[in-house]
Parts: C-alpha cells; sequence; structure tokens
C-alpha cells in the first residue's frame, strides 16, 4: 500500500476535511500539481478549481475558489477562500460564484482604467470560475 499523508482541508466557515490520503491533486495559480507523502516542501496559492483526494478511505472532490496549499513533513494543509463538497455544490453555488468574479473583474476595470494588471488578473479568476463549472458540469449563468 502507498504511503499516506495527513490531509487537512479549511475554510473560513469551518474544517472541511481531515484525513490520511495517498495523493492530492491541486488546482495551483500556476497549474495542477499533485502531492504525496514525501513531496518537497511547497507553498503553492490556488485557483478556482477542483481538489481531489484518493486514500484508503476512498477518493473526494472539493471545489475550492483561491487560497493556499502548504505541503510539509508533518502532511498537506489548504487553506481556500471557499471550499464545498463536489456533490454539495448546486447550480446556485455555482451561480453565486461566477457572479461575484464578473462583479470583480467590472469593478477592476473601472477602478483600474490605465493598468492591465489587475484587469487580467480579474478576468483570469472569471475565466477559472467558467472553466470550473463547465468542469463538473454546472454551466455559469
Amino acid at each position: 500500500m502507498a504511503d499516506t499523508v495527513q490531509f487537512d482541508l479549511v475554510s473560513p466557515e469551518r474544517s472541511v476535511a481531515s484525513l490520511e490520503v495517498t495523493q492530492v491533486q491541486i488546482p495551483g495559480a500556476d497549474g495542477d500539481m499533485t502531492a504525496m507523502a514525501n513531496h518537497a516542501p511547497t507553498i503553492t496559492t490556488l485557483r478556482p478549481g477542483l481538489l481531489s483526494i484518493d486514500g484508503p478511505a476512498g477518493a473526494a472532490s472539493f471545489v475550492v475558489t483561491g487560497g493556499f496549499a502548504q505541503i510539509g513533513a508533518d502532511g498537506i494543509t489548504v487553506l481556500a477562500e471557499r471550499a464545498i463538497p463536489r456533490e454539495e455544490v448546486t447550480q446556485a453555488h455555482m451561480d453565486e460564484m461566477v457572479t461575484a468574479a464578473r462583479q470583480a473583474h467590472a469593478q477592476a476595470k473601472e477602478v483600474f482604467v490605465n493598468e492591465p494588471g489587475p484587469v487580467d488578473d480579474a478576468a483570469k479568476l472569471l475565466a477559472d470560475m467558467v472553466a470550473m463549472g463547465d468542469h463538473i458540469g454546472l454551466s455559469a449563468n
């Protein structure tokens, strides 16, 4: 059996998951990555996406909208802006997340008129949110 590592997923509202896993697939801001036992210590930011875990208790997936992942010798900790078990995500959740991303993009275009960086970041957030919805079978309205 593969080595396991402690995994903790926390959002501002609650502890979402805490269990032993063999691997965690993380939607990193700089690209997806898989973390396992004995992974090199790493800290990465998250983009909106599907975080998946596999372990002795089975597989599970969570929708995350951003945050940080810390991979260390003592385990993998994900601090998510928002984290919802995939099976609990509804069309209303998806609509709410996409609406918030659209509003952030519109506000960035108003505030940062001659500064493309923040506007591009907001546009990427919106695109990632829409892509996540498509990936899990919930279209953005």
